[in-house]
């Protein structure tokens, strides 16, 4: 799947055709008016549904339509490597590339080699045995709601500014130290999803998420006590001295 930014990559395409430049036939193209447009959880979706590689062509940094939209993709661009390695989705089949309306065989040379990239790592590792890999597409679902949580989400939004004004103290923050965040987000929205995950079927205890998730109980009665402040989560009885927790399909999805 190919998302190309309206004003410089997809005219970059349409020159590649007028030219006639030939390149592999693979990539289906969704024009977008900005690459920044494309959040971390699209691109997940998109290996969800069996696509073997995704491709975000934008201007070149410095000369965005929209002045920021492709510094805000490059850093959205961050986050979906991040999670597709946390999930086990080799993060080359993941490519941005910045292609303005005059480089119509960089589009081709750039799409050539995004396929022979995808060609040699083999099919989307969900269905690459011709049945779905059922472990797999749950780490997916699960960071493709990771990308969704709203401090990622402000966070990446304001990275720039972070960057060049510092705190709300007038700290200054490194990006050094803006990544080790990300990391810390992630891998406690993981968690957390999971946990949210393990209780959709039935009511369970802390003891059976702990098993299912495989992580120390104290972790998980931290992580529920957040999803009970957050509404996400509803303690609905006891099995013995252990309370047993629930959430509905509609939280998780």
């Amino acid at each position: 799947m190919g998302f190309l930014c309206n004003w410089c990559s997809y005219t970059g395409a349409d020159l590649t055709g007028v030219s006639r430049i030939q390149y592999p036939p693979n990539i289906r193209v969704v024009r977008v008016m900005c690459s920044g447009r494309i959040d971390p959880a699209i691109v997940i979706e998109m290996f969800i549904h069996g696509y073997d590689g995704v491709f975000i062509g934008g201007c070149h940094l410095g000369d965005c339509h929209y002045e920021k939209g492709n510094y805000h993709a490059e850093k959205k661009g961050l986050i979906t490597t991040k999670l597709l390695e946390k999930v086990g989705i080799e993060p080359e089949r993941f490519r941005i590339e910045w292609i303005s309306a005059s480089e119509g065989q960089k589009f081709a040379d750039t799409v050539s080699e995004v396929v022979k990239t995808i060609r040699e790592l083999g099919k989307n590792p969900i269905y690459a045995d011709g049945q779905q890999n059922l472990e797999l597409l749950t780490r997916l679902y699960v960071a493709r709601n990771v990308a969704k949580d709203f401090r990622l989400r402000v966070i990446v939004g304001r990275e720039m500014d972070l960057l060049d004004r510092g705190d709300a103290f007038q700290r200054p923050v490194s990006e050094d130290k803006l990544h080790q965040f990300y990391d810390r987000i992630i891998d406690m929205e993981f968690m957390r999803q999971q946990i949210l995950l393990t209780t959709i079927d039935e009511p369970v205890s802390v003891k059976d998420i702990a098993t299912f998730i495989d992580e120390p109980s104290y972790m998980v009665l931290r992580h529920i006590t957040t999803l009970l402040d957050r509404g996400l989560l509803t303690m609905v009885g006891m099995r013995d001295t252990s309370p047993l927790y629930f959430t509905s399909r509609e939280v998780f999805s």
